[in-house]
């Protein structure tokens, strides 16, 4: 825990606050909340406020309350309560939002001034969803129109899915002359990265962040082998980040209070001005600003 809480304190002196919940840390929050909330009720929706990043959807609380919890899913960077009478409720954490879960009797007296949705489940438990900046946001639908919601429409393939591979991956980049890293980031060609896992992405598979896009892609039909590389590190660093509880670098924790330890992991991701990772590189880790994010790179190997 004190390691943890010391790469924390290192990158956040270093001016690293960009940071927010990405897909493994989205999937590590909705892992934890099924264990507790799976099948039950909830009981009670108290609103502290009108909305967070959008206001509350009319009905809301009424929508809510009553419904049982039948299934908990994830896309992108979205959670999805599946309720029953075929709804969902949509909750993106955005940059500081998390939950936080009390047994029964075991809830605060009071609550603070961050914490806007108190949810009460038939049991007694209580699930709060705490958000500082007020970045995330929710939403109410019926489940059968998820696909045409706005927030769904344009979201690219789920990178741990089956159909996510090197061919759906440059046909998403054909003719794109943005730079790869400004692409992966883009939901529309893969939905739930972010700017920390890219730059490790793109580490891993020998790419650089500078690439122009449609370069990936290649010609014709056939597909490329950085195109290979990529989806295979973005599947692997996923795996990994998720089995490790993702990333602490900000205010992320699991609805616990356990904190990711996967930035013990990073091989290029806040390490400006030190040695490559790579033994039999003499490259120096580089930070350029792309897209006004930071991006962390081996101009040596990273090609």
């Amino acid at each position: 825990m004190n390691r943890i809480y010391f790469v924390t304190k290192l990158l956040l002196s270093r001016g690293f606050r960009e940071f927010m919940p990405e897909l493994p840390e989205v999937e590590t929050v909705r892992k934890g909340l099924a264990k507790k909330l799976l099948g039950g009720k909830i009981a009670h929706i108290e609103l502290r406020r009108e909305g967070l990043r959008f206001p509350f959807p009319k009905g809301f609380k009424q929508g809510l309350e009553g419904r049982i919890i039948e299934q908990m899913d994830r896309r992108a960077k979205y959670l999805q309560f599946r309720l029953d009478g075929q709804l969902t409720w949509l909750v993106h954490l955005g940059m500081t939002g998390k939950f936080t879960l009390y047994s029964k009797n075991e809830a605060p007296m009071e609550y603070g001034k961050h914490d806007h949705v108190i949810v009460t489940m038939e049991d007694g438990g209580v699930a709060v969803y705490t958000d500082h900046r007020r970045f995330g946001y929710m939403d109410l639908i019926a489940t059968d129109e998820e696909a045409n919601h706005r927030f769904f429409a344009n979201l690219g393939c789920e990178p741990l899915s089956d159909d996510f591979d090197a061919r759906a991956l440059c046909k998403s980049l054909l003719g794109k002359k943005s730079p790869i890293k400004t692409a992966l980031l883009d939901q529309r060609v893969v939905a739930g990265l972010g700017n920390i896992y890219v730059c490790e992405i793109l580490f891993r598979a020998g790419v650089s962040p500078r690439r122009v896009s449609s370069s990936i892609a290649g010609k014709g039909t056939l597909v490329t082998k950085r195109a290979e590389r990529l989806v295979d590190e973005t599947k692997q660093v996923l795996i990994e980040a998720i089995e490790a509880g993702g990333s602490t670098i900000s205010d992320f924790a699991a609805v616990d209070g356990d904190l990711g330890y996967f930035a013990h992991s990073f091989r290029v991701y806040g390490r400006e001005g030190q040695s490559c990772h790579n033994s039999q590189c003499p490259g120096i880790v580089s930070r350029i600003s792309q897209g006004g994010r930071s991006t962390f790179f081996c101009p040596k190997c990273q090609r």
